[in-house]
């Protein structure tokens, strides 16, 4: 059960049920999402390309199909060594925190699935952006996947309860000053469990000021994975990408 938010995301993420809370992401959507944008960006195959903050490897495996180099890696222990059944010549996935430069330059590095603004200080976020630039080649793309508050805050689902192989969870959300909150209680054998997710109401003005505190240029901002125009008030996500 996890103590309090300071790390949430290391807690979180190394639970078995943070994996089935989310089992029903859509993975089709996730693999034309990665077509769309490797076409977007004329990434050529055996392209290298950083999956930052990776998980369990759905999108870092996605593209190794499709014929790219691809390096992933997370900050959890449990989801990489999951992800290391997959390994092959051209996958790879190691322990990394994304706040620190990784020892190499790729085509391109996705940040992907809302997999950012999770840490309490404003300077470990920009202190991200600084080495997703260093992990770039000199042409490399970088891009962030995320959400976009400014819809979210007007369509917020408050509470919702999921069963989730005979797992009932009970979902709460809210804002609060500037972070998303989500907190998630549930019981399995007899056990009370109870976790929070807190991330960052990043706003695009937001990312800009980083992207010009570390020197990036932001090239495209597109609201849905299908690449449509970025508008505040209707767009669901905020996919920017720079160099």
């Amino acid at each position: 059960m996890q103590k309090d938010h300071e790390n949430w995301y290391t807690s979180w993420f190394d639970t078995p049920y943070y994996h089935i809370l989310y089992k029903d992401r859509d993975y089709s959507e996730a693999g034309k999402f990665m077509d769309i944008l490797t076409s977007f960006l004329k990434l050529p195959k055996n392209s290298e390309i950083l999956d930052l903050a990776c998980g369990k490897g759905r999108h870092a495996q996605y593209l190794n199909k499709i014929g790219y180099q691809v390096t992933g890696v997370d900050l959890s222990p449990e989801s990489i060594a999951y992800a290391k059944q997959f390994e092959n010549s051209g996958l790879h996935f190691e322990e990394h925190d994304m706040r620190l430069p990784y020892p190499k330059k790729f085509d391109a590095v996705f940040n992907l699935f809302t997999s950012f603004g999770y840490f309490d200080e404003e300077e470990d976020n920009l202190r991200t952006i600084k080495s997703i630039k260093t992990e770039l080649k000199l042409k490399g793309f970088g891009v962030i996947d995320f959400l976009n508050s400014e819809y979210l805050k007007n369509h917020i689902v408050r509470n919702e309860s999921k069963i989730i192989d005979g797992i009932t969870f009970h979902i709460e959300r809210y804002i609060d000053n500037d972070y998303i909150i989500k907190n998630i209680r549930f019981e399995n054998n007899n056990q009370e469990h109870f976790y929070t997710e807190r991330v960052r109401a990043l706003t695009i003005s937001d990312f800009k000021s980083y992207f010009k505190e570390a020197t990036i240029k932001l090239q495209h901002c597109f609201g849905d994975y299908q690449l449509n125009t970025f508008k505040e008030e209707t767009s669901k996500r905020l996919i920017l990408i720079f160099n």
